[in-house]
């Protein structure tokens, strides 16, 4: 993730959702999302291992491990299914189960580390119900995937464990709450580098910018950052927020000294390392991760193994 990209958007209709992430940088984009109350997430609570009743079954599946070695992953959902490109199977993990990577507990070093091309798709005559299944259910549909490609077995716990409470920091909300209508003339630019509207987020190697995000889209990316713990929405907040957020990460290399920032090779002053995460949230947003400690349901891996050829 470590290197920084020209940035890609994608113009997404209602039935086909791209998701692009290529060195570390993400542009997410849905259509018609502003000005929409979101929806709420329950961190917390055991998330269903399978999709609902009305969501059609995935009738053929290919797994194919990827040594392509390229930084690129893509999600792509098409009208009859859902694609994966070299992607670590913890991600298809936490799309299936609705959870961040701090509640997957037991899964070996591989499922990080190692890559993989997956492609499932319904039967023709059941693409039309799959237009229907939000995003989020789709990703519920890949168990029976994983279960058949890749021997997954596992349980849920409930375990006492540290937690972060995104809540409102002392001296106010500092977010721009987004209002039906807004044009965005400067905001995040689409591939033809016009302004795009609706609800468009993009987050790059210490940065996630905001454009009629609900607060559940924020607190997803923000549990993205390895936080260490699971991140729980307390603020209350049920509107649509602009926002930019711009942080340091733990891993950057130290400021060289005698340099300024931005600077020319010896200009006087150290760099300013700018702020962490936890602090950023706090000055730039007017928002605050709360540690604290309670029951959080986790998925134990129990086993799984390297996929079975096609």
């Amino acid at each position: 993730m470590r290197m920084t990209t020209k940035p890609i958007v994608c113009q997404c209709k209602p039935t086909r959702w791209l998701l692009l992430i290529s060195a570390g940088f993400m542009i997410l984009a849905t259509p018609g999302s502003q000005g929409q109350a979101p929806q709420k997430m329950q961190l917390g609570a055991p998330p269903t291992d399978a999709a609902p009743g009305p969501a059609p079954a995935y009738e053929v599946s290919s797994v194919k491990p990827n040594k392509s070695g390229d930084g690129r992953m893509m999600i792509n959902q098409t009208p009859d299914g859902v694609s994966y490109s070299n992607v670590a199977l913890l991600m298809v993990l936490r799309e299936t189960f609705g959870v961040e990577d701090s509640r997957i507990v037991g899964a070996p070093g591989w499922v990080r580390t190692d890559k993989f091309d997956i492609e499932a798709k319904v039967d023709a005559a059941d693409a039309p119900k799959l237009e229907k299944v939000p995003y989020e259910e789709r990703g519920k549909m890949l168990l029976p995937v994983l279960v058949d490609r890749f021997g997954l077995k596992f349980h849920h716990e409930t375990r006492e464990m540290p937690t972060y409470a995104l809540v409102v920091a002392k001296g106010g909300l500092k977010m721009k709450e987004a209002k039906p209508g807004d044009t965005y003339p400067n905001g995040i630019k689409g591939l033809d580098g016009q302004s795009t509207g609706g609800m468009r987020m993009m987050t790059g190697r210490g940065k996630i910018t905001g454009q009629g995000i609900p607060i559940p889209n924020l607190v997803q990316m923000l549990s993205s950052q390895r936080l260490g713990r699971p991140l729980f929405d307390k603020t209350g907040l049920i509107g649509n927020y602009d926002f930019e957020l711009h942080w340091t990460p733990d891993d950057a290399p130290p400021p060289m000294a005698g340099r300024a920032q931005g600077g020319p090779a010896g200009s006087e002053g150290a760099s300013d390392p700018g702020p962490s995460l936890f602090t950023a949230l706090q000055e730039q947003l007017g928002l605050r991760l709360d540690p604290q400690k309670g029951s959080v349901d986790v998925v134990v891996i129990d086993h799984i193994e390297q996929p079975s050829a096609n």
